[in-house]
């Protein structure tokens, strides 16, 4: 892999305290002679590095007041999105709204996975029922996870669009952490199992409105659960 450039190591820097909650949104960062003498590189360095930030909208410059951190929701660049959602501060918000992503895409993949789906992939997701069951007997957390997500992928790539699996694939990371955090609850793994064997048998159907009623159902149970069971822990 190529070495990073001084600019693209600066800019991750100041991009890490960013998301650790350093500079907060609508804050300002420190100026180029504070950030040039702390990573000992020049000035320009530093000023190619803000402007790489402020390109991705991670930085907004108000001249004659200085550079200041956008919230969230304003970021262009979703490599910078996802390390804030796996690694940031504003977890609770950052949880919800992956969930409100999901039931936006896995419903409708669900409903058109529902006229594509083939005999030998409907197999596939019984077995992985039967292996987060197995998984949920035997306490192991990890093999749960892994049929869990594995039992989403088919359905992503039983829709047959390109775009949903592709959409997907830099959020698994992040999805499997958070399961792992949410499946070491017994009675969510239970919810799971029940709703994942909801969708099997309405994927089974070919009735599409039937399979994305059910993937929504389970969305719905999903952003419950972590708030019954995650969040309010939390705040407790």
């Amino acid at each position: 892999m190529a070495r990073k450039s001084l600019v693209g190591v600066v800019a991750d820097e100041l991009l890490d305290r960013i998301i650790a909650g350093e500079f907060p949104p609508g804050t300002a960062v420190p100026g180029e002679l504070e950030l040039s003498a702390r990573h000992e590189v020049s000035r320009m360095t530093v000023r190619e590095a803000m402007k790489t930030l402020e390109a991705q909208r991670i930085l907004s410059v108000e001249r004659g007041r200085g550079t200041f951190v956008n919230p969230l929701n304003r970021w262009a660049s979703l490599e910078a999105v996802l390390r804030a959602a796996s690694e940031g501060k504003d977890d609770a918000s950052a949880a919800v709204q992956l969930i409100e992503l999901r039931r936006m895409l896995e419903s409708g993949a669900c409903e058109l996975a529902a006229a594509r789906i083939g005999e030998a992939d409907l197999e596939r997701l019984y077995g992985h029922i039967a292996a987060m069951r197995s998984a949920h007997d035997g306490n192991e957390v990890a093999a749960f996870v892994e049929a869990d997500l594995a039992f989403h992928d088919l359905i992503l790539k039983a829709s047959e669009n390109v775009f949903a699996a592709v959409l997907f694939e830099p959020l698994h990371r992040i999805l499997e952490r958070r399961r792992t955090e949410t499946s070491k609850v017994p009675d969510i793994q239970e919810h799971a199992i029940w709703h994942h064997q909801q969708i099997a048998d309405a994927l089974a159907s070919r009735e599409p409105h039937r399979a994305r009623d059910a993937m929504d159902a389970h969305m719905q149970q999903t952003l419950d659960d972590l708030k019954t069971y995650v969040l309010e822990g939390r705040s407790g």
